[in-house]
């Protein structure tokens, strides 16, 4: 008989498969049901989210879901939104910012998981882990190419991001295309796929 969504869910959440690699624990921060339409594919947790097991629960999150147009009830409904970083905990601290999700993570949990989230219409890669981890050999060269050419990509239902983290500020300052071009096309395939 197949496991139930709930059963897996509660294994992932309980998995210690990192333990001796994570300084602060194992903590496993993510949302999921197989009706969500939006999957928020991201990169690790930070330490203000491991210390509150609420993913984007930061300044991270203020901005995504400022770009999403959305409050933070409607971000947090799994029956809308699946959140599935690449590495489910927080990694440490490296010399400068967080280090890389771990690598056992998403090759242990993704291939049981993503495929029983039928719901999903469209994939948010959200900064350049995740971008690698969806797209694979499709992305370009750099972080900056692959989401230039975000308009490639959602003909296969997936917009590659960067990440919204404050350390990023200067990227889109450079860059303002993103918020003039990308953000209004997000906000509507949101406000579609939500009910928002």
């Amino acid at each position: 008989m197949a496991e139930s969504f709930g059963s897996l869910m509660a294994r992932i959440r309980s998995c210690r498969a990192c333990t001796r690699h994570l300084p602060n624990g194992c903590r496993p921060a993510l949302q999921a049901h197989p009706d969500a339409r939006l999957l928020i594919v991201s990169q690790a947790p930070g330490r203000k989210v491991h210390a509150t097991g609420i993913p984007f629960d930061d300044a991270s999150g203020d901005r995504l879901r400022g770009w999403l147009g959305i409050d933070r009830p409607a971000f947090y409904d799994e029956h809308r939104i699946a959140i599935v970083p690449m590495g489910f905990c927080y990694p440490g601290k490296g010399r400068s910012g967080d280090l890389p999700p771990r690598p056992e993570c998403a090759p242990l949990w993704h291939p049981q998981l993503l495929p029983r989230l039928h719901g999903v219409v469209l994939t948010l890669a959200i900064g350049s882990h995740a971008i690698r981890g969806v797209l694979g050999g499709r992305r370009k060269e750099s972080l900056t190419e692959t989401c230039t050419a975000w308009r490639e990509y959602l003909d296969i239902g997936v917009l590659p991001l960067p990440h919204p983290s404050p350390r990023n500020t200067a990227w889109f300052v450079h860059h303002p295309w993103f918020e003039a071009d990308v953000l209004p096309v997000l906000r509507r395939r949101a406000r579609r796929l939500l009910g928002t």
